[in-house]
């Protein structure tokens, strides 16, 4: 069965503001040091298993242009464009029906765009693991991560280790993000892992589960791809698309279906949620600090500080995150970082859009 890919890139990563920006989110910045950006690492790392005419991208309008610039090789019909963000079931029905106009079945994987993966060969392996038995019946397969620490930040997937298939386990239920108290406990089990967000699945076992579980945007899918290659195309998929219910995959239909397997993926994953990542993927120097740009730092320690040509001198500080851009400076205490979201909401309320 031919392997395909779909590659979420809609987002807009406000948790990386002020770098991330609406005209450049985070999947189409270099936050490496390498130059390279998240959405071509995301492709490039399974060019080994999938063809770069069996992946897609869906994404907003907005960004086409930057998907055609960043991954010029991709087919451009591959550039699937949603008229407005309804979350990632629809995403995934989007791409769904525009891979079964051109072939009748075929395995799906579901990647997000802007995760980093350190150990490329095993992530290959646990992906052609999850093929295998996504291709049988009528199985969804979640890419669980195994924790190595109390994390709060991500749900959960509780498995059930005597049910194992071919390397992965049959998932009991999916939980929300826990209480610090509630991870450690789920930590000391060994019978829950990360919700990574990535998935494998048939064409038809999707389209199937829609069809059953969210029957309005199932009919609304497939009004979109009698559409596809019309002169009507843009018509329908703006008024399909508006009428769709905001819901993700996980609620739409993982949370109420039964033969979903999980596979523990240990490859080295990171979700780059925050500017707390670039701690993670970027050497600290002797002083635990991680520093770009034009900077010179005087007795300051576990900070993170992006800079450009301007200069930033730090005197003093600890456990900071500094950005700066050209219009605008992010100053934020680390154990702050996932509040950055709200600077967006005010700039939003006070019309400032400039700025976002």
């Amino acid at each position: 069965m031919k392997t395909t890919a779909l590659i979420m890139a809609g987002g807009r990563g406000e948790r990386f503001w002020p770098k991330s920006r609406k005209n450049l989110p985070k999947q189409f910045l270099s936050l490496t040091g390498d130059g390279k950006t998240m959405i071509q690492f995301t492709v490039e790392r399974i060019l080994s298993l999938v063809a770069i005419e069996d992946i897609y991208i869906v994404t907003n309008h907005d960004y086409k242009d930057l998907v055609k610039e960043q991954l010029p090789d991709l087919p451009e019909e591959n550039i699937l464009c949603e008229p407005v963000g309804r979350n990632t079931a629809a995403c995934i029905g989007l791409g769904a029906v525009h891979i079964q106009r051109k072939c009748k079945d075929a395995c799906m994987i579901v990647l997000p765009s802007d995760h980093l993966i350190k150990y490329n060969a095993m992530f290959i392996n646990t992906l052609k693991d999850a093929c295998a038995i996504a291709e049988q019946e009528e199985n969804l397969v979640t890419i669980g991560i195994t924790p190595d620490y109390p994390e709060i930040g991500y749900g959960y997937i509780k498995f059930l280790p005597d049910e194992e298939k071919e390397h992965a386990y049959k998932v009991d239920r999916f939980v929300e993000k826990p209480s610090l108290e509630v991870a450690k406990e789920y930590l000391l089990t060994e019978e829950y892992l990360w919700n990574s967000g990535m998935f494998v699945w048939k064409i038809s076992t999707i389209l199937e589960m829609l069809k059953r579980l969210m029957p309005d945007t199932y009919q609304g899918l497939i009004k979109i791809k009698e559409a596809i290659g019309t002169e009507e195309e843009e018509m329908v998929l703006e008024r399909e698309f508006y009428n769709f219910q905001s819901i993700s995959i996980d609620y739409g239909v993982l949370e109420k279906s039964d033969n979903i397997y999980t596979l523990p993926g240990t490859f080295g994953w990171d979700d780059v949620g925050s500017w707390l990542a670039v701690e993670r993927i970027r050497k600290t120097n002797e002083f635990g600090n991680v520093v770009s740009g034009n900077t010179i730092t005087i007795s300051t320690k576990n900070c993170v500080i992006e800079g450009t040509e301007k200069l930033i001198a730090t005197v003093g500080i600890e456990d900071l995150i500094v950005v700066d851009t050209q219009d605008a400076t992010l100053i934020c205490a680390k154990d702050s970082a996932n509040e950055i979201k709200k600077v967006l909401e005010t700039l939003k309320n006070c019309n400032r859009d400039e700025y976002i």
